[in-house]
């Protein structure tokens, strides 16, 4: 499965157009990245438990576009975008969205 963020495949022709396919997931904090985030908040640094738990959703997300677009039959997905909202205090989903072509 080719994914990119562009509307072609350099070296590509699109043959075929299916549609819009997405992914998403739900994640809530965790109470111990909670503790070690307020720290960081005091002393300054990286936040590596909400980097980690933003990259597993990303992931996630683009794996359930993945499955999406396979289950259509496309070879490759293009315009590729994230979005971000918040569900709940302390919950967000996380969207990867998409168009699913076939490509030669």
């Amino acid at each position: 499965m080719i994914l990119t963020n562009i509307e072609t495949i350099p070296g590509k022709t699109i043959v075929k157009h299916y549609g819009l396919v997405s992914g998403n997931t739900i994640r809530a904090k965790h109470i111990g990245r909670d503790i070690m985030a307020g720290f960081k908040n005091i002393f300054g640094g990286e936040l590596k438990g909400y980097t980690e738990l933003l990259e597993e959703s990303r992931n996630e997300a683009v794996s359930r576009m993945v499955d999406q677009a396979k289950s259509v039959g496309a070879n490759a997905v293009v315009n590729v975008r994230f979005s971000t909202s918040a569900i709940a205090q302390g919950a967000a989903e996380l969207y990867a969205y998409g168009t699913a072509v076939s490509v030669e």
